[in-house]
């Protein structure tokens, strides 16, 4: 697997992570903002941002005096062609498998048992 795959699906293992990107996708946000609904330290928050930001999943920037949290959409688009390769590759085992059942049900599959 790519490293950096890796890295993108070992940050979002984690329900408080996969959290934040959710909250990230409505709006950019602070580390104060981000840490209200959890129950953990600020530094344990950081510590969960410094891992989103080193899977590529999130950036900051400055804003006067406010360092906003901005969630990196393309990074979706990795997780996105890796998931669609094998979904279409699920699709089509399952395609080929259907065809085989049907020529399975078929007339003309009972007609050649009974021949033989």
């Amino acid at each position: 697997m790519d490293d950096r795959l890796s890295r993108v699906f070992s940050a979002l293992a984690d329900p408080i992570r996969r959290d934040m990107v959710a909250r990230l996708a409505a709006d950019d946000a602070t580390v104060n903002e981000l840490a209200e609904p959890y129950d953990v330290s600020l530094q344990a928050v950081s510590k969960h941002l410094k891992v989103l930001e080193d899977a590529g999943l999130v950036s900051r920037t400055r804003e006067a005096q406010r360092r906003p949290v901005h969630l990196e959409a393309e990074v979706f688009d990795l997780m996105t062609a890796w998931i669609e390769r094998y979904r279409r590759q699920a699709e089509a085992r399952y395609e080929r498998l259907d065809a085989l059942l049907a020529a399975m049900d078929s007339p003309e599959h009972d007609h050649t048992e009974e021949q033989s």
